[in-house]
């Protein structure tokens, strides 16, 4: 039987290969992540294009998905209200958020960011005046209205990616200007969406039973659902039926998302 002798001098030697070879190793680990970073940033834009497609395609999804949204706000009486509802039925929903508004009541953000819900930009003034006024005048609405929202909830160099027209692409109302523009959000990482669901509380004034009427009848035989509410009483105050509007929507099988969720 052989008997091995560690000298000093193998010890050593024996040290300095196992540190050869953990440096190899290392090496070998940190140029992979490397390069995993470098793909990652390669596809960065085309996960985002992607993306895009979601959401620009999402009223033609198959399944019975209902995604809430609220535009307008935050407003300091009705939106912690509508949080509230949101809470305790557990559901997530999307804000369309006036960015001179965000500025005034920055913790009603935050709450919203905070309790996992999507804020998305609505303009910072809301008026088509100024938003059309010109390309840089549009860019500058919704690069204002993200830095309110990153300073509300704590987030530098926010931005939703998402966009909603005031009154909607799909409103006749500027209808050349907004085809035109549609490109400056594309620049800015950004597309629009509309809906194809709403019960109408900014039309006129209803009552709590028309509103879920017209509630019932917008979502007739769709899938996949985008809805308008709005978490301002300016003309009817959808946060009055908010629970019994989502009830029924559970009672028809739909799943409750947001745009995270995308």
């Amino acid at each position: 039987m052989k008997i091995f002798i560690f000298t000093k001098r193998k010890i050593i030697i024996i040290f300095l290969i196992l540190c050869i070879i953990m440096v190899y190793f290392l090496y070998k680990y940190l140029n992979r992540n490397v390069q995993e970073v470098y793909i990652d940033l390669e596809c960065n834009s085309m996960e985002f294009e992607d993306w895009k497609k979601k959401v620009n395609n999402l009223i033609y999804g198959e399944e019975k998905t209902a995604y809430l949204t609220f535009d307008d706000g935050p407003n300091n009486t009705i939106t912690p209200k509508v949080l509230d509802i949101l809470k305790e039925k557990d559901i997530k929903a999307s804000f369309f958020v006036i960015g001179k508004y965000v500025e005034e009541y920055p913790e009603i953000v935050k709450r919203e960011y905070e309790e996992g819900h999507y804020i998305a930009n609505h303009s910072y003034n809301h008026d088509n005046t100024k938003l059309y006024k010109s390309a840089e005048s549009f860019k500058n609405e919704i690069e204002k209205t993200d830095i309110a929202i990153g300073k509300a909830i704590g987030v530098e160099n926010y931005s939703s990616h998402i966009f909603r027209f005031p009154n909607g692409f799909m409103a006749p109302l500027y209808k050349e200007e907004k085809k035109a523009l549609v490109s400056i959000l594309e620049k800015m990482d950004y597309t629009y969406i509309d809906w194809n669901c709403l019960n109408n509380d900014s039309m006129k004034k209803y009552t709590g039973s028309q509103l879920i009427n017209n509630l019932k009848e917008s979502s007739k035989n769709k899938n996949t659902l985008v809805i308008l509410m709005h978490d301002t009483k300016d003309v009817s105050n959808s946060s009055l039926v908010l629970k019994e509007s989502i009830e029924f929507l559970q009672e028809q099988g739909y799943e409750f998302k947001n745009f995270n969720d995308i």
